[in-house]
């Protein structure tokens, strides 16, 4: 009795929440034609399950589930049985009809099936759409959401919206990008710190401060227009504790409660490795999985099926609707395992191309690669995720210290070939993406005090070694922000030129400063050149143990061969090119793509301090 007494203290303002018969249904509308026909509709009005549902056109219903709250009846249809386009959900006490919801099935897009999504081809590039541009002044602050506009508060409403990417399409085009990451964008009704988006309060509605659900799916088609693709960034594993569904719980084992915490509040451990130790405690297990990752954060249990269900088709229901070309998936690991697995195999059964990618933040490439789709690493622990996508965090955590150290045995450059040398344990090594930062850690610009050698020695290997390359929003114009000081509201600064009030806009290259337009200049060159390079997407890689803290490896295919040569020293260096014949071959000569030199391939090589060179054999 106590969790159910707890569970009403949760949800107190649900005795007044739902008033009417039939207040909601979700999805709100589906399509014709998907390969899995059947969909569970939720139905929500008070008291519903106490009433008759009763559909029209003599369609039905394939299962009809009651749950011990009232307002709530699961309605199962199999769409490929309806004839109409249209039908009504009637709510009837008695002969009465006391609620009606017209339902509709819309005619799919040709081939969305087939869609495209991101690869190894792609750029993608991450957005806090809050901090990015404010293209509508007008939606900055909502009267039905809590959280009113404040650029003066770091953790505050600052106003970027999707008008103000769609406005600024172009520049991302030009940069080079392919594939645009948003932080989530669905409505978060808390309080405040609310413009993360990591608390969500409603699944299938944009946040009114951001835009419309319309205007995201216009971003979309606009940046399919242009050969790009829109990324949702999803959250399985927690939503706000204002959301509406928390507020009144269909189920109490809907959320993980724990009877011996605060309110049922009890915080992770973070100790997500416990997925896979098999000698790991069970409560340890628990308290990593089950807990909250904050107070205002309830944590869901994937492994209730209705709510594995209703995960699962709202996030069909967002591809179709919104043209998606992708996923990233917060906090994977923390998630029900098994339950995901589910998850994503029934998203890929529908759309067989969709790339999902999982935040799987470990330190280690053992642990990581068991969240690959095919894994033999998660085979071993009698587990397939059916996730296609990881990403290559032990490359994020060695990144900085090989730019930063000495040469050493495991230090320097080193740190770079070690990691390489995991490769084996990935069964898709396309498929991870490759990172130096993002929205959650220490900006690279500020650990290297805005260096910009250091950020094109960075840029150069994420963008050539094997893996999808993301970057984060203004590191190509030398944004930085200390993380250790300002928290994370330092690393999330709002991008110069996306407001009317700034004086300065780096958004047009006639208005950057010199400094912005050197790191500007260099990742825009890197990246369009990127772009057509089949032999850095798809290629072979052949490495060779660093030697004076200088890295060279070969990206290569039947058609071309690409050597890389990052020189992380304080001084010049002279490689004798002797060594990579086998790898050069015939070859006497290669032009460089970041200077445009033509350079010789016999002999030696001088490599310039703190340098990176993108040979291209001739």
């Amino acid at each position: 009795m106590k969790k159910l007494y707890a569970i009403a203290a949760l949800s107190a303002a649900a005795l007044a929440y739902s008033q009417k018969p039939l207040d909601k249904v979700e999805p709100a509308f589906w399509w014709k034609g998907m390969k899995n026909p059947e969909v569970q509709l939720l139905i929500y009005g008070k008291d519903i399950a106490k009433k008759e549902i009763e559909i029209s056109d003599g369609i039905k219903a394939k299962d009809i589930q009651k749950v011990e709250n009232p307002n709530y009846v699961f309605v199962t249809l199999n769409m490929n049985e309806i004839n109409v386009s249209k039908f009504k959900i009637n709510v009837k006490n008695g002969k009465k009809n006391v609620g009606s919801y017209t339902y509709e099935l819309k005619e799919r897009n040709p081939n969305s099936a087939n869609r495209n999504s991101y690869t190894s081809k792609d750029l993608m590039y991450l957005i806090m759409p809050d901090r990015f541009a404010n293209g509508d002044e007008k939606n900055d602050s909502q009267p039905n959401l809590t959280e009113k506009a404040n650029r003066s508060l770091p953790n505050g409403r600052h106003g970027g919206d999707l008008r103000g990417i769609i406005n600024n399409l172009d520049y991302l085009q030009n940069l080079g990008a392919t594939a645009v990451w948003l932080t989530p964008v669905n409505e978060d009704n808390e309080k405040g710190y609310s413009y993360h988006g990591y608390a969500q309060t409603d699944l299938y509605k944009i946040d009114g401060r951001y835009g419309t659900n319309e205007e995201y799916r216009e971003l979309s088609q606009k940046l399919n227009k242009r050969n790009m693709m829109l990324v949702m960034d999803y959250v399985t594993n927690h939503w706000g504790i204002s959301h509406w569904l928390i507020k009144d719980l269909p189920t109490k084992d809907w959320i993980h409660w724990f009877d011996d915490g605060d309110k049922g509040f009890k915080r992770s451990n973070y100790k997500i490795t416990s997925q896979f130790d098999p000698n790991a405690s069970d409560a340890d297990r628990k308290v990593a999985l089950d807990g909250w990752f904050d107070t205002s954060m309830p944590d869901i249990n994937q492994s209730n099926p209705l709510v594995l269900k209703y995960l699962t088709q709202n996030a069909i229901w967002w591809i179709e609707y919104a043209e998606l070309g992708g996923f990233r998936v917060d906090t994977y690991p923390y998630n029900d395992k098994e339950a995901m697995a589910k998850w994503a195999k029934a998203i890929t059964d529908e759309y067989p191309k969709f790339n999902i990618v999982g935040e799987t933040w470990l330190s280690s490439a053992g642990h990581i690669s068991a969240w690959q789709k095919d894994s033999k690493t998660g085979e071993a622990a009698n587990y397939n995720s059916n996730l296609p996508s990881v990403m290559d965090f032990p490359l994020y955590d060695e990144l900085p210290k090989a730019i930063k150290e000495k040469e050493g045995w495991n230090n320097g450059m080193n740190r770079l070939y070690n990691s390489f040398t995991n490769d084996f344990l990935y069964p898709d090594i396309n498929n991870l993406l490759v990172f130096f930062e993002n929205h959650d850690t220490e900006r690279w610009n500020e650990m290297f005090n805005n260096d910009p050698k250091a950020y094109k020695l960075a840029m150069t290997i994420i963008s050539t070694v094997r893996g999808i390359p993301q970057i984060y929003y203004g590191t190509e114009i030398g944004m930085r922000g200390d993380k250790n000081k300002g928290g994370d509201a330092d690393i999330r600064r709002d991008f110069p030129g996306g407001w009317k009030a700034d004086t300065q806009s780096a958004f047009s290259t006639a208005s950057q400063t010199a400094q912005q337009k050197e790191f500007h200049g260099f990742t825009q060159k890197l990246l369009n050149w990127r772009k057509g390079k089949d032999v850095i997407h798809t290629g072979k890689t052949k490495n060779f143990v660093p030697q004076n803290n200088v890295f060279v490896y070969f990206r290569y295919n039947e058609k071309e061969t690409v050597m890389v040569v990052v020189n992380a020293n304080e001084k010049d260096e002279v490689v004798d090119l002797k060594r990579f014949s086998e790898a050069i071959k015939s070859s006497v000569k290669g032009k460089d793509v970041i200077s445009d030199k033509e350079i010789s391939l016999q002999n030696t090589l001088t490599v310039p301090a703190k340098t990176s060179m993108v040979i291209e054999l001739m």
